[in-house]
């Protein structure tokens, strides 16, 4: 496992994905909120409407604008990452070399995915700083113990996007597809705005960290609970899947 890890990890870092989406996730929060503050200041009523909570301009519209876009913004960017680190071998026709390793093709699969579960917490970490530094620069005063326990759960939120996300790299190694993987990510960001919609977020693992960071009132840690229950069942299939590998398909 720790050779796996190792070379799963190299690969993460000396690629332009992992850089250009952690910078495009990043960036593209901050430039949106920054973006939707200052709409916010001259007073655009038809904004403020459509963003109801989050339009308030302190700390609480900010965690609040910060949280929807993380969920759909950061699930997209997390979902091409997973599904590149899984889809690669197949799309670089480096598949049949990992019959030769003498690591079980079902660890290899592993490994790819607690190196993007450490490169996720790495990129929450990333945009709770770049939240705390606008609030800041937007005149919100210091964050107080709610502002700090609202970061926190913004922080969580980012870290789960990984493991939310984990039906991607199933799919991507069903179809041996990056598209395909892709397109399984614009599917779950579909399937969570769906399930709020319909009142069944709570019990819909792409929508409960979402809601929990919007406190939302129903969504508590016992809702939490079910998001690593549904990232372990996609990865035991992921598992399966790699040990069952065929050099011919």
């Amino acid at each position: 496992m720790r050779a796996a890890l190792a070379l799963a990890g190299r690969t993460l870092l000396r690629s332009s994905v992992g850089l250009v989406a952690t910078l495009a996730i990043v960036l593209g929060q901050a430039v949106l909120l920054a973006g939707m503050a200052l709409a916010l200041r001259r007073g655009d009523p038809a904004l403020e409407a459509k963003l109801g909570p989050a339009a308030s301009q302190d700390w609480d519209g900010l965690l609040s604008s910060a949280a929807q876009i993380t969920t759909a913004g950061g699930m997209l960017g997390v979902s091409v990452v997973l599904t590149w680190i899984v889809a690669r071998e197949f799309v670089d026709g480096t598949a049949d070399g990992l019959f030769a390793l003498p690591v079980a093709r079902g660890t290899i699969a592993i490994a790819k995915v607690l190196v993007m579960i450490a490169w996720g917490a790495a990129l929450s970490l990333a945009l709770v700083a770049s939240i705390a530094v606008l609030g800041l620069l937007l005149g919100y005063g210091p964050p107080d113990a709610g502002v700090l326990a609202g970061l926190a759960r913004q922080l969580l939120l980012g870290v789960l996007l990984v493991p939310t996300a984990m039906p991607v790299a199933v799919l991507a190694t069903w179809r041996r597809s990056i598209l395909a993987g892709c397109s399984g990510g614009i599917a779950l960001v579909v399937l969570a705005q769906v399930g709020v919609l319909a009142g069944a977020g709570r019990w819909l693992p792409p929508c409960i960290p979402a809601l929990w960071a919007l406190g939302v009132e129903g969504v508590g840690a016992g809702s939490l609970l079910l998001v690593p229950v549904w990232a372990a069942a996609w990865a035991g299939l992921l598992h399966r899947q790699w040990q069952r590998l065929q050099q011919d398909r």
